[in-house]
């Protein structure tokens, strides 16, 4: 099997569990009788476990090296979703948020630095950038496509009950435990890594940690290119927030049914991630004809635009429409985005830089919801929506960003690079 459809393979094991789960990961606590604000703390426990372990996990993975640090996410992931299925009270479902918190951070990174390694190794390969961003791509493509099928089947298994009634909802947390079961063995099997270079032995590697973070902050200091690149996450985890959290709400407005919203909501988000799916897969035939920060900058105004015009939708036919517009291009430019960032980096810092960019999106999102949240409570849903809109739109001139022409200059960023040659 070729590096590229490896993967894709882990790709599609590692976000369909979480198709399952999209669904139900509200509906669950609620039925077991937690309050919405007993369930609003209950996810506000996984955001805050991400942000506090999203650097030193991507520290481990650099200094020990991504399959093992991949494998314990998929562990803690089976840990997570078995003690959700199991909860019945507020602490088990926090505890189970915060497993699912050191999943996240876990995962964040290790299997796409993984791939990007290796197409760095491969002598074979001349266009290295190319075959990154086509794998990139597919991985987005897989991931819309997994987490669609995912929350269909999802669906349809809750409406089955094959346990009964009362068990319908923890069931899509008990098919995910089995699939995540099913990530670690093929993860072990077919994810092939050298780690010569890495941190013998995981208590050396927790020791190294501090100094490969460190590292990397050191090279974004000292990179304007990749102070840009992370600071496109503060106006796209912004952003993000009034499609992902607002487009409900509005729905809602627009139906004038909370519960009809919520009805539609389910097959309308699985469409998305498949329009999202079919965007990413057209990225290849974009950089085909334009440059990966053309086609960037692009991106993120049509981005901005489809949100703005959610915003704008007078009824809720065009708030869908204006929905699957926005997923057309996310994954697109969510692959190409990463592409360039591994292009400013090495192997050494590859994963700690993407916990970083992660890191700039989770406050972002947090000053997104509070923001749009004042707005929609004291003008219009849709106004607030119109507001992320224009703040995402507003990352495009970033991707502009270029390095002094200097000698330093130029050295710098081929030292950044020296270990991928």
């Amino acid at each position: 099997m070729s590096l590229r459809r490896r993967f894709w393979l882990l790709s599609a094991l590692r976000w369909l569990p979480t198709g399952f789960i999209i669904p139900v990961t509200a509906l669950l606590p609620l039925e077991r009788g937690l309050t919405i604000a007993e369930y609003g703390a209950v996810a506000a426990t996984q955001g805050i476990v991400v942000l506090l372990l999203e650097l030193p996990t991507g520290g481990f993975a650099d200094a020990l090296g991504r399959k093992p640090v991949f494998v314990a996410s998929a562990l803690v992931a089976l840990a997570s979703y078995v003690v959700s299925a199991l909860a019945h009270s507020p602490l088990a479902f926090v505890c189970a948020s915060a497993l699912a918190g050191v999943f996240r951070a876990l995962d964040s990174g290790p299997l796409n630095a993984w791939f990007v390694d290796a197409v760095h190794d491969d002598p074979a390969v001349s266009d290295r950038s190319g075959t990154v961003a086509r794998g990139l791509s597919g991985y987005a493509s897989v991931v819309g496509a997994s987490i669609a099928v995912g929350a269909v089947a999802s669906g349809a298994f809750v409406v089955w009950a094959p346990l009964g009634r009362e068990g319908s909802l923890a069931l899509p947390y008990w098919i995910a435990a089995g699939l995540a079961i099913v990530q670690v063995v093929v993860a072990t099997v077919i994810m092939q890594e050298d780690r010569s270079t890495r941190v013998a032995g995981v208590l050396r590697s927790i020791r190294a940690t501090p100094r490969v973070v460190l590292d990397g902050a050191r090279l974004l200091k000292r990179s304007r290119v990749l102070r840009a690149l992370v600071a496109v996450e503060l106006f796209w985890g912004f952003g993000m927030i009034a499609f992902e959290s607002f487009m409900p709400i509005r729905l809602a407005e627009l139906l004038s049914d909370r519960d009809q919203a919520a009805a539609i909501m389910g097959p309308v988000t699985a469409a998305a991630w498949g329009v999202s799916a079919l965007g990413a897969a057209m990225v290849p035939l974009l950089l085909r004809r334009w440059s990966m920060t053309g086609v960037s900058v692009a991106l993120r105004l049509v981005q901005g635009a489809t949100v703005v015009g959610m915003g704008l939708a007078a009824g809720p036919v065009g708030l869908i429409l204006g929905l699957f517009a926005t997923y057309a291009v996310h994954s697109a430019a969510g692959a190409i985005y990463e592409t360039l960032l591994h292009e400013q980096v090495g192997k050494e810092n590859r994963a700690t830089v993407l916990s970083l960019a992660s890191m700039a999106m989770q406050p972002a999102g947090s000053l997104g919801a509070i923001v749009l949240g004042l707005v929609a409570t004291g003008v219009s849903t849709g106004l607030a929506i119109v507001v992320g809109g224009v703040v995402l739109a507003l990352a495009a001139p970033l991707f502009l960003v270029k390095e002094p022409v200097s000698a330093g200059a130029a050295g710098r960023r081929d030292d950044a690079r020296s270990a991928d040659r």
